[in-house]
């Protein structure tokens, strides 16, 4: 694993996460090529910023959960063979009800080239410390609709000021949002910016490189 990219929970400390796609609660249904362990993995710089954004949300009574940072190639071009294939309706439902899978390209859900594969973006969202629960923000991780675009009129208010919230936080700490996706957030000053990284995420090669 290049050197400068971390496990983000051995940095954020007492952060929360659920790598989905090394899980088979993720859109293509099973655990995708490259997400051999169920850890969030991340740039130093990537790290660093989300530790102030930690710090913020503590502050206020809420903390991260992360669901996705940096995603190899070869789980990209999974993606990108999995929706070309025929629609078997096993995720449909909880993932992409209003489009067909071949669309998750040109509505911006899916890309050939991902900011993920870069090592300094992230997908994450709040909970609260006093109750533990996610707070509501209108839309589950990977929900391919309207519902979860940042400017969406379809969610209750409340839910609308959670995601600017979420928003606040990231932005003043150097995140850029994405239009598309109110849990997606990258890094303004990324140290990689052209760079997409192929390596798999797995504890071995974690335990080589420090060798």
């Amino acid at each position: 694993m290049k050197k400068d990219f971390v496990f983000l929970d051995e940095i954020l400390h007492g952060v929360r996460w659920d790598s989905k796609y090394a899980t088979w609660d993720n859109f293509t249904g099973k655990p995708v090529d490259g997400y051999e362990v169920n850890r969030i993995v991340g740039t130093h710089a990537l790290a660093e910023a989300l530790l102030e954004v930690q710090g913020k949300a503590t502050a206020l009574g809420y903390g991260l959960l992360l669901w996705d940072g940096y995603r190899p190639q070869r789980a990209v071009n999974c993606f990108l063979h999995w929706s070309a294939q025929p629609e078997d309706g096993l995720t449909k439902e909880k993932h992409y009800p209003n489009i067909d899978r071949t669309e998750m390209i040109t509505k911006g859900y899916v890309a050939s080239k991902s900011g993920h594969s870069r090592g300094s973006a992230i997908d994450l969202t709040l909970y609260r410390f006093d109750t533990n629960t996610l707070v509501p923000m209108g839309s589950d991780f990977d929900f391919m609709d309207e519902r979860s675009h940042h400017t969406s009129k379809a969610i209750p208010s409340n839910e609308v000021e959670n995601r600017r919230l979420l928003c606040t936080l990231m932005e003043s700490s150097g995140f850029e949002s994405y239009v598309y996706e109110w849990w997606h957030y990258v890094l303004k000053n990324e140290p990689y910016p052209n760079s997409y990284f192929d390596f798999p995420i797995s504890n071995t090669l974690i335990a080589r490189e420090r060798e």
